[in-house]
C-alpha cells in the first residue's frame, strides 16, 4: 500500500493539493482526472520524489519499485533498442558484473551471475524490448537508428517503451497515448490490461481509460475525490452528487435535451445501418455522461455557417507521397454533409492527405476541384507549435480575421467573448502566447480554426495535449457543427460520436470501411504490427474483394516467389528444436541436487555457461525467425 497522510502541495503561488489523506491498494488501476493545472503531474511527481510535499507525508514500501514515463529525451547516441533496455537498469548491472568476471575467468561469480540473469528473465530481454518499439510504431529497420535522430514525438514513444520495460510495482503514465496513432493506442491498451502492478494513469482519452481503469483520482477545490469503476462509472456517480445542487441539475436537463435533439437529427440521415445503430448507441450513453460535465469552464460552438455549397472537395485519382507515391487513386466527393474518420497504420499516409487536402502540400498526381466558397479549417500539432511567442490570444484572433478580411464584423469584445468559450478569460486574452502551456496551445489553435468559420474542418489528432473536460466539449461542438469534416485521432470516443462514415488507408489503397470502430478494433488484434506477415495479408473489412481467379493466380505466383524463403524457415525451426533440446538436457541435470556439490562446481559452471548461451542462441535464431516473418511479409 500507499499513503498519503495529510499532504499539501504548491507549485508557486498555486495551492493544488491540501491536506489530503489517501490509500493506494496493491494492484489497483487507477485514472487520474481532473483539469489542466490542477496538479495531476504534480502529485505524479511528488510520488516519484521529484518534488518535496509542502506539508505532510508519503509512505510506501522501502523496497517499492517505481517507473514513470520520462517528459524530455535529451539527443544521444544511443540505439533506439539500447535506450529502452537501458531502462532495465539491474539487466544492465549485470550484464556490466558478467562482462567483468570473463575477463577476470571469476568462475563462482560468473555462476552467480547467470542465475541472477535467469532470475530476471535476461536472456529474452531484447526480444521484450523489439517487442516494445514494434507495438509503439517502431519498424525493425529504425531499432538500430540513435536516439538523436527521432523527432520530438517519436521520444515520446521510446520515453513510453522505457517506461514499460521497467521492472516495477507502481507504474505512473501521464497521456502515454500522445503522439500514438489509433493502432498504436489499441496496443497499449491491451500492453497494460496485462501488467500485474499498480497503475496510476493520466489520460484525456476516455475509451482508453474506460477500458483500464477500476477506480478513479478526482482533483476537485484543493482535495481529490475517489471512485469506483471506470471513468463512465465516475461520471455517473459524480453527475448525480452534481444534481443535488438545483443549479447545476437545471443545467443537466438542458444539456440533455440538446443531445436529444442531436440523436433525432441524426436518425434521420442516418444510411448506414450498422454504423447507425453503433452511433446511436455511443450518443445515448452521450446523454448519460453529459450531466457531468456542466460545469466545464469550456462552452464553445463553430460559429453558424450562411451559404453552404452541396459539393465542397471532388479528389480525382489523387497520388499523394512525397519522393515516392504514399497512396495512389484516391476518389472521394466531400459534400456539405461528409463527416468522415480516417484510419490506418502509423505512416500510411493520413496526415499527408490532410495536408494536401489543406493545400499545404502538392499532389503528385491527380485532380483536387474546390468549390468557390470552400473555406478550410486545419489543424495539427506543427501549428500549435508555430503560434506567435509575441502574440496574445486577442492579437491571434484578431490578425487571423484580417487574412479572412472581417476585421470590421469583429470588435476585440467580440473577440473575447469567443475565447472564454475555450476558458480564456479576464487578463488571459491579453497575456503573450509564450507563456502558456501545451494544453492552452492547443486549445487556443483550435479556437483560431473555429472562429475563421470554416466549411470543411480538417483535424489530425485534435486531442492531443487537451484534458479530459476539453475533449468533452470539443465532441459536443463537432456534432452541433454544420460543415463537412475528416479527423484522424487516436481518440475512439471523439471517432464515435461525431463522425458518419469511415475510410482507411493500407498498404497504399483508400477505400471506405463499412464495419464500426470496434469491428476495426478486431482487425487489428488480428493484424499484429510485429507481424508484417499477417497484416500484408488481412484486410480491413472495406477492402474489394479481388475475384476468386484473379485470387488463384496471385497465390500460385506468390507459393512460387516464397518457396525459398519457406526452405529457410523450415531449416531455421529445425535448428531451434535442437537448440530446445539441448537446452533441456541441461536444465534436467541442473535439476540434479549432487550438482551443487564442492567437488562438481567446475562443471556446474560449465552447464550454466553453456544454458546461457543456449537461450542467447534460441533469442539469435528466434530475431531471424522473425525478420524472416517481415521478409515474408513483404511478399
Amino acid at each position: 500500500m500507499i499513503n498519503l497522510d495529510q499532504i499539501s502541495l504548491m507549485r508557486g503561488p498555486h495551492l493544488l493539493l491540501k491536506d489530503v489523506s489517501l490509500t493506494l491498494h496493491r494492484g489497483e488501476r487507477t485514472g487520474v482526472v481532473g483539469r489542466n493545472g490542477c496538479g495531476k503531474t504534480s502529485l505524479f511527481r511528488a510520488l516519484g520524489k521529484e518534488i518535496p510535499l509542502d506539508h505532510g507525508e508519503i509512505r510506501a514500501p522501502a523496497d517499492l519499485r517505481w517507473s514513470t514515463m520520462s517528459q524530455e529525451t535529451p539527443g544521444s547516441g544511443r540505439s533506439a533498442l539500447d535506450f529502452v533496455i537501458d531502462a532495465h537498469s539491474e539487466y544492465r548491472e549485470l550484464e556490466a558484473a558478467l562482462a567483468r568476471a570473463e575477463q577476470l575467468e571469476h568462475n563462482d561469480t560468473m555462476a552467480n551471475l547467470h542465475s541472477g540473469l535467469e532470475a530476471i528473465h535476461g536472456y529474452d530481454i531484447q526480444n521484450r524490448a523489439e517487442q516494445l518499439l514494434s507495438g509503439l510504431g517502431f519498424s525493425m529497420t529504425e531499432f538500430d537508428t540513435s536516439v538523436s535522430n527521432f523527432s520530438g514525438g517519436w521520444r515520446v514513444r521510446l520515453n513510453l517503451a522505457a517506461a514499460l520495460m521497467c521492472p516495477a510495482d507502481l507504474l505512473m503514465l501521464d497521456e502515454p497515448t500522445n503522439h500514438l496513432d489509433l493502432e498504436a493506442t489499441v496496443w497499449l491498451e491491451q500492453w497494460l490490461k496485462k501488467y500485474q502492478g499498480t497503475l496510476l494513469l493520466i489520460s484525456h482519452d476516455r475509451t482508453f481509460l474506460d477500458s483500464i481503469i477500476d477506480h478513479v483520482i478526482h482533483f476537485e477545490n484543493v482535495g481529490l475525490d475517489t471512485y469506483k469503476g471506470n471513468y463512465s462509472a465516475f461520471e455517473k456517480q459524480r453527475a448525480l452528487k452534481m444534481a443535488l445542487q438545483q443549479a447545476l441539475y437545471e443545467k443537466q436537463q438542458r444539456r440533455r435535451e440538446q443531445i436529444e435533439d442531436f440523436v433525432r437529427r441524426f436518425r434521420v440521415k442516418a444510411s448506414k445501418a450498422r454504423q447507425a445503430q453503433s452511433r446511436l448507441k455511443e450518443l445515448d450513453r452521450m446523454q448519460d455522461i453529459a450531466p457531468a460535465h456542466v460545469d466545464s469552464p469550456f462552452r464553445f460552438q463553430f460559429p453558424v455557417l450562411g451559404h453552404l455549397p452541396a459539393f465542397l472537395m471532388q479528389l480525382g485519382k489523387l497520388c499523394i507521397g512525397f519522393d515516392y507515391p504514399l497512396v495512389k487513386s484516391i476518389d472521394l466527393s466531400i459534400r456539405s454533409e461528409t463527416r468522415i474518420g480516417l484510419l490506418g497504420f502509423n505512416g500510411s499516409g493520413k496526415s499527408t492527405l490532410l495536408k494536401v487536402l489543406a493545400g499545404q502540400l502538392e499532389q503528385l498526381d491527380g485532380t483536387i476541384i474546390k468549390a468557390k466558397k470552400l473555406r478550410v479549417g486545419y489543424f495539427a500539432q506543427h501549428q500549435v507549435d508555430e503560434l506567435s511567442p509575441d502574440a496574445t490570444p486577442v492579437e491571434l484572433l484578431r490578425n487571423a480575421s484580417g487574412k479572412r478580411g472581417n476585421v470590421a464584423a469583429n470588435t476585440d469584445q467580440t473577440i473575447r467573448d469567443f475565447l472564454g468559450g475555450f476558458d480564456f478569460r479576464g487578463s488571459r486574452v491579453d497575456e503573450t502566447i509564450a507563456n502558456f502551456s501545451g494544453g492552452e496551445k492547443a486549445r487556443l489553435a483550435l479556437a483560431k480554426v473555429a472562429w475563421l468559420k470554416p466549411n470543411l474542418l480538417l483535424l489530425d489528432e485534435p486531442t492531443n495535449h487537451l484534458d479530459l473536460e476539453m475533449c468533452h466539449a470539443l465532441t459536443v461542438a463537432l456534432q452541433e457543427y454544420q460543415g463537412a469534416m475528416i479527423v484522424v485521432s487516436h481518440d475512439r470516443h471523439l471517432l464515435a460520436n461525431t463522425v458518419d462514415e469511415f475510410h482507411s488507408i493500407h498498404e497504399g489503397v483508400f477505400s471506405e470501411f463499412k464495419g464500426t470502430l470496434h469491428d476495426y478494433e478486431r482487425w487489428l488484434a488480428s493484424t499484429s504490427r510485429s507481424n508484417k506477415s499477417a497484416s500484408k495479408h488481412a484486410s480491413p473489412v472495406s477492402s474489394t474483394n479481388v475475384a476468386k481467379k484473379t485470387q488463384r493466380q496471385q497465390a500460385a505466383a506468390k507459393r512460387e516467389r516464397l518457396a525459398p524463403l519457406r526452405k529457410k524457415e523450415k531449416h531455421l525451426e529445425a535448428e531451434l528444436e535442437q537448440i530446445h533440446a539441448e537446452l533441456n538436457s541441461i536444465e534436467q541435470q541442473l535439476t540434479d541436487e549432487s550438482i551443487y556439490s564442492e567437488s562438481e562446481k567446475a562443471n556446474l559452471t560449465e552447464l550454466l555457461q553453456q544454458q546461457g548461451q543456449l537461450k542467447s542462441a534460441i533469442t539469435q535464431k528466434e530475431e531471424q525467425w522473425f525478420k524472416l516473418q517481415q521478409e515474408l511479409g513483404e511478399h
